[in-house]
């Protein structure tokens, strides 16, 4: 038996996760509901939204979660908790409910994309799992965007696993970039386990290993002649890959009434040797060849090679993808909102001297709000209860300038959080991984305005709050800052 066939990922959690769900228990809070929000405060690298990826993966643990009896008897060896708490687990399983953002939607700091409601010890002991799978498969797919759009409409594909951080990241990282708009990958694993193309040709190592850079090349057309791209980078691109390529087109594949389907660069100048490889390609009647590059890209340095004149058809990112290099961390939280006191749900707040990192407190609903163009103008966070109606001009308030009347006019809203877990069983079909990279497009494409998309300073996307919301939350305000002075 392997790690991988002991694991059990329910103990992938955060050891005061236990030790917290161990006091409630003994102070009788196993039965208080309560509500907790997931959020996150910026957007990465200074990026106008974030994609939501990582549900499929929450719900599968959400509903799988349970504690065995060597997971038990490790907890009791820690000599910490008490025993009935300890038999409380052999029989746990998620009884909340989760309400959620469908996976794939655009969002924005401060909103909450995900609200669990559930007893305290069941919506304690799965925050890190939340928080886990969304801010990796949540960054890696804004990453993955924000280099498909560099692209401007050339193929991307995800060629990073070697590079992730282990091979669970490289896998659900192939996933989260498959969401952004890479077109395939070359991890078996993500193909085998969600139908995402996978693409892939040779490594040096095939050229180095026979007795000239030709004989490899006419070896590995031969084994794939309707499929052949060839890495021309090993010697020298220009003197030796090129040239041996165009033989091999010429005196192997055409004979064989098969074209040679491209050339591989993996290293040097690549806007100069791709503009030098298409005109020696051009040249010998390969004008239908395509040029892959590889090397440390992302979205910068794709748009210094377009913006350079580059003559390339493909490119294949790696680590700067799959680990998201430029900025590595997400950033979503996991925070309490209200506790269930005598059947009603009262709010709480967070309170900072830094004015970021002040909740938004409550059970709430959100909101995107679109124009009579059906851009999305903004989002507005709403009581749960509470009834918006945008048939006729509705007011609002921005947080940010609370003194100025604001109304939507001639617009629509939808409401974005939609029930997926109820007493611990998804309650709403999930959308094939597809799917969901679909909407990702037709958000981007159809609704969320072009200027949110720039890499530098993008247009803010509103978060505005209905007058009873923001009412609400100043008086909680007020009223915990008059304790604290008190």
């Amino acid at each position: 038996m392997t790690q991988f066939d002991k694991r059990n990922i329910s103990m992938m959690m955060d050891f005061y996760e236990m030790t917290m769900a161990n006091g409630y228990f003994k102070n009788g809070g196993e039965n208080t509901q309560v509500a907790f929000d997931v959020f996150y405060r910026r957007n990465p690298d200074g990026g106008g939204f974030a994609i939501f990826a990582g549900l499929e993966q929450i719900i599968e643990y959400i509903e799988n979660m349970h504690f065995r009896e060597e997971d038990v008897e490790y907890f009791r060896a820690q000599n910490l908790f008490d025993e009935g708490f300890l038999n409380y687990l052999k029989d746990f399983r998620f009884h909340g409910d989760i309400y959620s953002f469908p996976e794939g939607t655009i969002m924005y700091p401060n909103e909450p994309f995900m609200t669990v409601i559930a007893d305290l010890i069941d919506a304690q002991l799965i925050e890190t799992s939340i928080l886990t799978q969304i801010n990796h498969q949540s960054l890696i797919a804004t990453k993955a965007r924000r280099i498909v759009r560099a692209a401007e409409g050339r193929f991307v594909s995800d060629f990073g696993a070697r590079r992730a951080h282990n091979m669970d990241a490289a896998t659900l990282g192939a996933r989260a970039a498959f969401i952004g708009g890479v077109n395939g990958t070359a991890t078996v694993s993500a193909g085998q386990s969600f139908g995402i193309p996978v693409n892939g040709t040779m490594a040096h190592s095939w050229i180095m290993y026979f007795r000239d850079e030709f004989d490899a090349f006419k070896r590995y057309a031969e084994v794939y002649p309707q499929s052949t791209v060839l890495l021309v980078d090993t010697y020298d691109v220009i003197h030796s890959g090129v040239p041996n390529a165009i033989r091999i087109a010429k005196e192997v594949l055409e004979p064989m009434g098969n074209r040679l389907k491209g050339v591989r660069v993996d290293s040097g100048d690549l806007a100069y040797l791709s503009k030098r490889v298409r005109k020696m390609l051009d040249d010998a009647g390969l004008t239908d060849c395509k040029i892959i590059v590889s090397n440390s890209l992302d979205e910068f340095t794709i748009t210094s090679l377009l913006n350079q004149g580059a003559a390339i058809d493909s490119f294949g990112v790696g680590e700067r993808l799959i680990t998201a290099k430029s900025e590595p961390v997400f950033g979503a939280v996991y925070k309490i909102v209200a506790v269930n006191e005598g059947g009603e749900f009262l709010p709480r707040i967070k309170v900072s001297e830094n004015v970021g990192k002040i909740t938004n407190p409550g059970l709430k609903n959100v909101y995107r709000i679109y124009d009579e163009n059906n851009q999305a103008v903004a989002d507005m966070l709403a009581l749960m209860d509470e009834e918006v109606d945008l048939s006729k001009p509705f007011r609002y308030i921005d947080p940010v300038k609370p003194w100025k009347q604001r109304e939507f006019k001639n617009c629509t809203a939808k409401k974005l959080l939609k029930l997926y877990v109820k007493d611990g069983r998804r309650v709403e079909n999930l959308p094939t991984l597809q799917e969901i990279r679909d909407y990702v497009k037709n958000q981007l494409s159809n609704e969320i305005w072009q200027e949110e998309q720039r890499f530098e300073n993008p247009h803010h996307h509103y978060l505005d709050m209905t007058p009873n919301y923001y009412e609400m939350k100043m008086n909680l305000l007020y009223k915990t800052r008059s304790q604290f002075n008190s």
